[in-house]
């Protein structure tokens, strides 16, 4: 406990802490508003390539209460180094609006066969059925493996994560071939110009010792 209060001591710490976290809430909102737009104006479904030749599986309890036990890991990781918090939140923020900002532009509705989710009061607000490109839940698993990667235990664990949520997506029909086929190299872009943008908080991290300028 003494530790975090040190880190909160420093003023650039601090400030970029609370700018990282005021990001991620307001992007949350951009992403319910945007998502219930594309959801509400979905069209036709698409045939798909590989959907078209799989049949469809229950994945409901991976899909919702995985992303759960992520979201948990990614706030044990960034506990176990404070510093790491304001980089990684303001990266994932970015990662939200993009995606935000992707879903609001086409309006394909789910594939017909797509499996049922009856998601928890609080997931509903994050699973809507109209966010398909691209998909969040290949995507932010693959981003945090990025943001982690010095850490060899956390880099291979997020991407498994991101190959295992693919593939369930796939299996559920929840998200089209390309969703999760684009969602890597997407999220690699929204990495680098993270990188770019937010290397004040990057500096931060891999200095402890000192404040970034």
């Amino acid at each position: 406990m003494k530790s975090y209060t040190n880190h909160f001591k420093d003023t650039a710490f601090a400030k970029a802490f609370a700018i990282s976290f005021l990001m991620l809430i307001a992007s949350l909102f951009i992403n319910f508003y945007a998502s219930s737009y594309a959801t509400e104006k979905a069209s036709n479904p698409v045939t798909d390539i590989i959907l078209d030749h799989i049949p469809v599986f229950d994945v409901e309890g991976i899909f919702i209460w995985g992303s759960f036990v992520f979201v948990g890991c990614i706030v044990l990781a960034c506990l176990s180094k404070p510093r790491r918090i304001p980089f990684a939140l303001k990266t994932i923020a970015l990662f939200v609006v993009i995606r935000a900002m992707f879903i609001s532009l086409t309006h394909l509705a789910p594939f017909p066969t797509h499996a049922i989710l009856d998601p928890v009061k609080f997931a509903s607000y994050f699973i809507f059925g109209g966010d398909l490109f691209f998909s969040g839940h290949t995507g932010l698993p693959f981003l945090v493996a990025l943001i982690f990667w010095d850490n060899r235990t956390l880099r291979i664990s997020f991407i498994a994560l991101a190959i295992i949520f693919g593939t369930v997506a796939l299996m559920g029909h929840l998200h089209y071939s390309i969703d999760v086929f684009a969602a890597f190299f997407i999220a690699y872009a929204i990495y680098g110009m993270a990188e770019q943008m937010f290397w004040k908080a990057r500096a931060i991290e891999r200095a402890p010792s000192t404040s970034a300028k």
